[in-house]
This record gives C-alpha cells, structure tokens and sequence, in this order.
C-alpha cells in the first residue's frame, strides 16, 4: 500500500459521480474552505476550486468516472490524486455515509497524508488498454455461446460434435442435427452470432497490434520472445503494465499482478493471507495463462515443472512457475533484455 504524503496548503476530496459531484475542500489546518454539491462538469468544477488554485491538490476515489477529471487536472496544472477504492476503508466502513462525508472524509486522509494511492494511467495508452479489455468482454461472450450449444446437446441427449465448434470449419451440420425446428433455430442463432463475434475479434486483434507497433513495438516483441506468451497476452501484459518503472522492486510487480500471497502476522504468528482480491486480475490472467501455454512444445519447461511438482504438487507448481515468468517479464522489461531459457531454469 503506498500513500500520498505531500503537503499542501488546500486539500480537495471529491465524491465524484456520473451526474454530479460533491466537494471539500481543507486548509493546512484542517478547517473547512467549501463543501458544495456540483454538475460533473469541468466549467463548474474549476469555478468551484478558483479561490484555491494556490498549491492545490485534488483526490477523487478509482471508480469508472475519474478519466476526465483527471486529464481537466493535468490540463490545468493541478495535483491529482487517484485513491485505492479497497483500501479506502475509512470512506466504506463508517457508520453513516452519504456524498458530503465521502467528499470529507477523502480530503480528510489526503491532508493527513493516509490517502492510499492507485495509478493514473495516462491519457496517451488508456483508450488502447480499455479497447484491449473490451476485447475480453467479446471473447467471453463468444465462450458463452459456445458453452450453451454444447449444452444445448446435452439437454436433447445428442452427441456433442467431435471436433472444436470454435472453429469454422467444424461447424457444418451441428445445427441440423436438432430434429426440434425450434432447437435447430437457437442453434443457428449461436452460429450467427458466434461467426460475428469471429469477425469483430480479428478485426480487434489486428488494430490493436497495429497500435502496439506505434506505441511500443520494442517492448511487444521482446514479451513475444517468452514461449508461452503470444500476441494476445503480450498486448495484455503490455498496456497493464504500461511503465515498468513504477514497480521499483519485483516484489511490488509481483504483488500488483496478484502473483504472490500476502502474509498476514502479529506477534511473530502467521495468521495466513489476504489481499486476493487487491491487484490487478488481467496481469493474473495473462500469467496464468502463460504458465500453461509455456509448457506446450516445451520437454525444459515440462522437466522443470515436475521437479517443482514433486515438492509442492501440481497446481501449485503451475502457481510457482506463472510468478517466475512474472519475475522475468520484470527484469526483461527493466533490464531491456529478451527471454533466455538457460537464464530462466538456472533460477529458483
């Protein structure tokens, strides 16, 4: 957990909504300057906040609408902080809660130096990134699909077609084997919209590799250099990274990309973990994924995991080795390096 600590001489937390937005805004002291409920509007907002330009620091809680506030910041040259939303339990937790003490209670942490902090992603990679998680969302929709014809030929007690339905090809007669015209047409709808899923997702995939090359092509590539890791995960594990510098150890990347427990002690006893759910879920994703696909095609990978097997057993060496890629996207990536496969076995 990492805090903001400046100080400065006016504090403004905002509960911050699609339609409209609360503000407070301390001195140094602690003493209220303006608490006022506004339009979501950068016009009114900035009116709002012209009294106190003077060394002024703004903290909004990480929720869907902080984009635009944030770059209005940027802009105008003002401090913006983006707040941990789970580990702001001083906002979530209190007896009473409405927007006036959320906008409070945010200045409140951020004057007292407890606010804690998430990443601002800048504005320049941002639409890339939530373009690439759009992509997830279709992916995911298009699995559904496939799930519920395959279903489908359970509940009817058909055979469930030999090869992958995924693929086009495989395609042809799995709907008129329904003898029910009803079965047969909800059949023929999951196609339809299975093989436009296809369309939409190739045609994704290929702007967003296009982008990648004009962003960071250098660093694209050498994530393609990790067996395992192909174009889908290295664009994923790419723009959620988006600068490897803000990691300063690969303990911190680690934790970030949920691949490490946190430990949970008191008076030298360990009372297990926590934390599962802080972190972020698509880096986990990419890891995970790349620790199953590193073993394809790969007799040095496949040895190396038995050997971790027979000390800790097989689902948690899959765990293991997804933390070791991650250790070595992180110096691959800091140290501007490619994958080394010697490099990687040789190390615990």
């Amino acid at each position: 957990m990492r805090f903001y600590t400046n100080s400065h001489m006016h504090s403004c937390g905002i509960d911050l909504h699609a339609k409209t937005m609360y503000l407070c805004i301390l001195d140094r002291e602690g003493e209220i300057l303006l608490h006022q409920n506004i339009k979501s509007h950068p016009e009114p907002f900035l009116a709002a906040v012209a009294p106190f330009r003077e060394d002024l620091v703004v903290a909004v809680e990480c929720m869907f609408t902080w984009y635009w506030l944030a770059d209005l910041c940027r802009n105008e040259g003002i401090e913006f902080v983006l707040g941990h939303a789970l580990y702001m339990k001083a906002i979530h937790g209190g007896k009473a809660k409405n927007d006036k003490l959320d906008a409070y209670k945010i200045a409140a942490l951020l004057r007292g130096g407890t606010l804690p902090k998430a990443y601002v992603y800048p504005p320049e990679m941002r639409a890339t990134r939530d373009l690439l998680r759009r992509r997830l969302h279709l992916v995911r929709r298009r699995g559904n699909l496939l799930a519920h014809i395959q279903n489908t030929h359970h509940q009817y007690n058909l055979p469930v077609p030999p090869a992958k339905i995924a693929y086009k090809a495989n395609r042809v007669g799995v709907a008129e084997a329904f003898g029910d015209p009803d079965a047969r047409k909800s059949m023929e709808v999951d196609f339809g919209l299975i093989a436009h899923y296809d369309d939409v997702i190739r045609d994704l995939e290929l702007h967003l590799e296009r982008r990648v090359k004009q962003q960071d092509a250098h660093a694209y590539y050498r994530l393609r250099s990790v067996p395992g890791i192909g174009k889908v995960l290295a664009l994923t594990i790419l723009y959620e990274i988006h600068d490897i510098q803000r990691f300063p150890r690969v303990q911190d990347f680690l934790s970030y990309a949920r691949l490490v427990k946190c430990e949970h002690s008191s008076a030298g006893k360990k009372l297990g973990s926590g934390g599962a759910k802080i972190g972020n879920v698509h880096l986990k994703w990419a890891f995970s994924e790349a620790a199953v696909l590193f073993l394809r095609k790969n007799p040095e990978g496949q040895k190396h995991l038995r050997r971790v097997a027979g000390r800790h057993g097989k689902a948690k060496a899959l765990s293991i080795l997804a933390a070791k890629l991650g250790r070595a996207v992180y110096l691959m990536l800091s140290k501007d390096r490619v994958f080394e496969m010697k490099r990687f076995l040789a190390t615990t």
